[in-house]
């Protein structure tokens, strides 16, 4: 019977999740795991030695160096031949660094998190310092929890929210990598919503909140047209930090 495969210790969930050539003109996709995505990272984009990937993602050296070389093949395939890179699945595990002011939820509880600000559901996903926990069981709040984010961006904050036990998340705006991050986590998302937090978790469980299918970032009303929802991720601070 063979061995069962090692799960691969990741930082977080990458703030962009496909690329794609000019006009989406892609001949066919590349799907790259979150495991290869990871070793790119830490050796490429952060320059960090075989070994010292593998120390971070707690695996063999050997084991670093088969996904780095068939995360590498993937990328060149796609630049040469134009395909569309998508990044979903692997066997990976997140780094579960995470506030022990976080209350530990049982297995029949559901947590929903709202992104928070003065008793509001704050309006940009990327820029929430602050989510609001409400555990339910039988249909009612038996308790509620303000936590403080210890990252920032997109894929950090998915991360955060994972494991935090999150099973629901209301926000305000959200953008497209987020959102896929929502899903490779699990999360069930409501987003586009506005006013009271506690209001909207009351009409969550009435069953009255609007689900919108695409929730973005309103880019140029929440803060300007230079700023990018991506550029806090991973690669821009360390990842202890989180």
């Amino acid at each position: 019977m063979p061995r069962p495969q090692k799960s691969r210790r990741i930082c977080c969930y990458p703030d962009y999740w496909s690329f794609a050539p000019d006009q989406d003109t892609a001949n066919d996709t590349v799907t790259m795991s979150l495991d290869e995505f990871e070793t790119i990272r830490l050796i490429d984009y952060q320059e960090k030695t075989q070994e010292q990937c593998a120390a971070e993602m707690k695996v063999a050296r050997t084991t670093v160096t088969a996904i780095y070389d068939s995360a590498r093949k993937k990328l060149s395939a796609a630049l040469v031949e134009g395909r569309r890179i998508v990044i979903s699945g692997g066997n990976y595990t997140l780094d579960n660094t995470i506030s022990e002011e976080i209350i530990q939820k049982g297995s029949k509880i559901m947590r929903i998190a709202v992104t928070y600000e003065n008793g509001q559901i704050f309006q940009h996903f990327g820029r929430t310092e602050q989510f609001k926990l409400y555990d339910i069981a039988d249909g009612k709040i038996i308790n509620e929890q303000v936590v403080g984010t210890n990252g920032a961006g997109h894929g950090a904050l998915a991360g955060f929210l994972r494991n935090a036990q999150a099973d629901v998340l209301i926000c305000g705006g959200i953008g497209g990598g987020a959102q896929m991050a929502m899903q490779e986590a699990g999360i069930a998302l409501y987003g586009g919503n506005t006013g009271s937090a506690d209001e909207a978790v009351a009409a969550f469980l009435a069953n009255d909140l609007a689900q919108i299918s695409n929730p973005t970032c309103d880019h140029h009303h929440e803060h300007g047209e230079g700023h990018s929802c991506g550029d806090h991720g991973c690669g821009s601070h360390s990842c202890g930090n989180h």
